[in-house]
């Protein structure tokens, strides 16, 4: 059996360089994996850190991963055919099996696209498992996009829209994605769900928009991801109140979270 609290090295596969920030690592394992759970990853006599899994596949997962400490700046040294540690996985999952047959929103910021995003491929290879799937996502610049192929083609199934927080492009609306909820038929659902992934304060303003616009707090979802460390329940970084994050989320539904404040 194996033991999830032991780091295993596994092969780099390949790296994309998705911006100058983020790189996308494929990385050889044949785990099961749910959407929304997480690994990690780890450089012996460096350090570790959570990493939500951004993709999976047939022997392979996929980790989207910004440089922010010396951690990451050693993973990103890395390349194809070297080797990570990783224990994991952990966490509880988004409901996907009661995603199924309704209608989808998928609400995302920045890097928060990752921890969706191998629940958007599903969808996007599966488009008779839901009624519908509106996916809103922004980021800070056109630099700082994530995923542009995956983007495009998503384009092709779901109602999208793409926004960027002050500026325009190809493609883009200019402004936050709490602007564009409104945009969303809430009333016109017999059946939903909602999903919102990114920053504390995104996530926050735009399940309150949501609301506003007559969305059921029963029918939100959010992925809390901040604070997490031992993963494991052990080192109290990420309680909240008398919740641990890593071990009852990230995934919650929002009428539990919204009173997660730290």
């Amino acid at each position: 059996m194996k033991n999830v609290l032991m780091p295993a090295p596994h092969r780099i596969l390949s790296v994309v360089h998705e911006t100058s920030a983020e790189y996308t690592f494929r990385v050889e394992c044949s785990d099961t994996v749910e959407h929304g759970q997480f690994y990690v990853l780890s450089i012996p006599k460096i350090g570790e850190a959570p990493i939500s899994v951004s993709s999976r596949g047939e022997g392979y997962l996929e980790f989207t991963i910004r440089k922010v400490g010396r951690l990451t700046e050693g993973i990103f040294g890395l390349g194809a055919g070297d080797t990570i540690f990783m224990r994991g996985p952990y966490g509880n999952a988004f409901p996907v099996e009661d995603f199924k047959g309704r209608d989808l929103v998928v609400i995302a910021g920045g890097t928060g696209l990752a921890a969706v995003r191998s629940m958007l491929q599903h969808f996007y290879a599966n488009p008779g498992e839901i009624k519908s799937l509106t996916l809103i996502a922004g980021f800070r610049n056109k630099d700082s996009v994530l995923f542009r192929e995956d983007l495009e083609r998503f384009k092709e199934r779901f109602k999208t829209i793409y926004c960027l927080d002050d500026t325009e492009a190809e493609g883009f609306k200019k402004g936050l994605v709490t602007e564009y909820i409104r945009d969303v038929p809430f009333s016109a659902f017999s059946d939903y769900n909602v999903v919102i992934v990114g920053p504390p304060e995104m996530i926050s303003f735009s399940a309150k928009e949501c609301l506003m616009r007559g969305a059921d707090e029963g029918r939100i979802w959010v992925s809390l991801e901040r604070k997490m460390s031992c993963s494991v329940g052990k080192c109290g970084h990420c309680k909240i109140g008398g919740v641990y994050v890593c071990l009852e989320g990230p995934v919650f539904n929002y009428a539990e979270a919204k009173n997660l404040i730290d």
